[in-house]
């Protein structure tokens, strides 16, 4: 799947979704400055050839953030850690979780990215917020650059008053929207999540 989304009057900030499903989540971001990834829930090879299909370089990737430790959010993150030494973000109660199922990854790699933290790569700066979902401590990301707002929210099951005062004045949404009522009258969550 390849969704490449600019600002508007601003190309310099490039969103691609790379994957987007219960099989795997992955979004590649780029700036002049930076290449990122949220989120990887697909092997670091179908990763890498996702990229390669929107014509992008893994090995120019410089952060990974991670927002909750469900497979199909960071199945690759380990591989894509070791392989090409990326800096991984997630704040501590999800690195937690993540670690048994990643493998070995450099202490160097791991940065424990709180919620309500604002992180500042040169022409980025990264913000992140709690969420609803049935997950350790899930969290979403705002990206800032030149001037401009952009939200990435996966696997909310309610966007709070809280939520939607957070996103209300961003210039650009990714929103995973996966809803399905009979799964969610029969099924065991409540229904926040």
């Amino acid at each position: 799947m390849e969704i490449v989304v600019t600002m508007p009057n601003d190309d310099s900030l490039k969103i691609s979704v790379l994957a987007s499903s219960s099989s795997g989540n992955a979004t590649y971001i780029e700036t002049p400055k930076h290449r990122v990834l949220v989120d990887a829930g697909l092997s670091g090879i179908k990763i890498k050839r996702a990229m390669e299909s929107i014509g992008k370089d893994i090995n120019t990737v410089d952060s990974l953030f991670v927002t909750h430790e469900h497979t199909d959010h960071i199945k690759g993150v380990g591989v894509l850690a070791r392989r090409y030494n990326l800096n991984v973000y997630a704040n501590q109660k999800t690195w937690e979780a993540m670690l048994p199922k990643i493998g070995k990854i450099s202490e160097d790699e791991i940065n424990v990215f709180n919620h309500n933290k604002v992180l500042s790569l040169d022409d980025l700066d990264v913000e992140s917020f709690s969420v609803s979902h049935d997950a350790v401590d899930p969290q979403f990301y705002k990206f800032y650059h030149n001037g401009k707002e952009f939200v990435i929210l996966t696997d909310t099951g309610y966007v709070s008053e809280r939520v939607q005062k957070t996103i209300e004045n961003a210039d650009g949404y990714l929103m995973e929207c996966n809803h399905d009522v009979e799964m969610l009258r029969e099924g065991m969550y409540p229904w926040p999540l």
